[in-house]
């Protein structure tokens, strides 16, 4: 196992300099905006642009360029300064972080719990109404865009402009530590309306293997024990099934680590996806090289994890 480890934590230090190198290389060496020319304001004089050229270091040669950026970035931890406003990347993105946490880890605890709930009765009672009204109700949540379900959601319980106002403070996103109930009432609706598509998949894919395992032979040898129908669902069933439930998660908690555009934009989250959203507007690249490479950071952390987990939920995964 601990070879493994090893052997992946290295794969993942060649993969983020993989993603870093081809960032760096869209946003700098292909035709888009000269950082130069927007920051020098409109019709700027040329020798101004020139000047902030040989300032932000964008005349030297790419290569050169990119070897700067990974030194600081190794040794000093740092990503730069914002092309918009001279900011420090890093302080920007640890600043945003929290909102980001904050309603992946929120959300992926919600859809887990009623993903996997609706999956194990739905499996235990295929084709029943309750079967056909949760299978039916997970279809419309999987087909209803994020964005379409956000905006609906604020029109209907939004504590400024929501027709029925639940949850106070809602539409208006407050850190935790300014006030926890606040902030807890505040990722309500983000919460659900994130949640919503990914429980409605995870039900679906849960009910799929469950009905699979549930006809295996070592099931119907549990049965014959005279084990609880409990015991063998969860103990037996579900451990085996729930393998791809696993899979799924860590990729999709560790792409929401890295930034949940469509939900922080929507319901006005100062998350790291919005960061990322307004520097791909306003073409600021080192913000967009930051928040790539902490978005890549995520998703390759969350497969190691996923990989090691296996071995603990499935006993049959050997390394």
């Amino acid at each position: 196992m601990i070879q493994y480890i090893v052997r992946r934590v290295l794969w993942m230090i060649a993969l983020l300099f993989l993603v870093s190198a081809i960032t760096f290389f869209i946003f700098y060496a292909l035709p888009s905006a000269d950082p130069a020319v927007l920051r020098a304001g409109k019709s700027p004089n040329p020798q101004l642009v020139e000047q902030i050229r040989h300032q932000l270091g964008l005349d030297k040669p790419l290569y050169e360029q990119y070897f700067d950026y990974m030194k600081n970035l190794l040794t000093k931890g740092d990503f730069g300064y914002s092309y918009q406003n001279n900011i420090s990347v890093r302080t920007q993105i640890f600043q945003r972080l929290p909102a980001t946490i904050s309603l992946a880890v929120g959300a992926a605890i919600l859809w887990l719990t009623v993903g996997i709930l609706v999956g194990i009765i739905s499996s235990t009672r295929p084709r029943s109404l309750i079967d056909r009204v949760s299978m039916g109700g997970a279809l419309i949540a999987i087909s209803a865009p994020v964005y379409f379900l956000g905006l609906v959601v604020l029109y209907l319980f939004a504590d400024d402009i929501g027709l029925i106002k639940l949850f106070p403070g809602a539409g208006s996103y407050v850190p935790l530590s300014q006030d926890a109930g606040q902030w807890f009432g505040s990722l309500i609706m983000p919460w659900c309306v994130l949640a919503a598509a990914f429980a409605a998949f995870y039900a679906r894919l849960l009910r799929s293997q469950m009905i699979d395992t549930m006809h295996e032979d070592y099931i119907r040898t549990a049965r014959a024990k005279g084990l609880s129908e409990r015991t063998v669902i969860f103990h037996h069933g579900v451990r085996a099934a729930i393998t791809p439930i696993v899979t799924a998660a860590g990729l999709d908690i560790g792409v929401l680590l890295g930034g949940a555009i469509l939900t922080e934009t929507v319901f006005n989250i100062p998350g790291v996806g919005r960061l990322a959203y307004d520097s791909i507007i306003n073409s600021d690249l080192p913000m967009i090289q930051g928040t790539v490479l902490l978005g890549a950071f995520f998703i390759v952390t969350a497969n190691l994890i996923v990989d090691v987990a296996y071995a603990f939920v499935d006993p049959r995964v050997r390394y």
